[in-house]
């Protein structure tokens, strides 16, 4: 029997701890060998301080194609999260063993990390 990620909508990768203010990239998962991955939501959450002054991170052309995300409205500690979805944006398959990532940019005022889940599916 195939596994849920290539039948359904399934949580492809989930990483804790992300550092939401240094400019720099995250690896979140890697597209298995001989597999496509489509990306369809990304949920940021549970951050460990505001993320005001965040607004600009972005998770390549996998999702809604490199576009700048604003995530300053996270202010909540431990409670905040924000669902990420397409948005009727073009995007493009993730090619087998590729990273998929978070790029920060502009990054929170202060320090903060974040917990970061990305659901879709994965097609050979």
């Amino acid at each position: 029997m195939a596994a849920l990620k290539e039948k359904g909508i399934a949580l492809l990768g989930s990483v804790s701890g992300v550092d939401m203010k240094t400019a720099a990239s995250t690896t979140i998962f890697t597209v298995p060998v001989g597999k496509v991955a489509r990306i369809v939501a990304i949920v940021v959450r549970d951050p460990s301080a505001s993320l005001a002054g965040g607004t600009s991170y972005n998770f390549g052309t996998g999702f809604r194609n490199s576009g700048v995300i604003d995530l300053s409205s996270l202010t909540t500690a431990n409670t905040d999260y924000i669902v990420l979805d397409q948005n009727n944006s073009k995007a493009t398959e993730i090619a087998a063993s590729t990273a998929f990532q978070i790029t920060v940019t502009t990054g929170s005022t202060g320090a903060a990390t974040a917990t970061i889940d990305v659901f879709g599916y994965l097609t050979n």
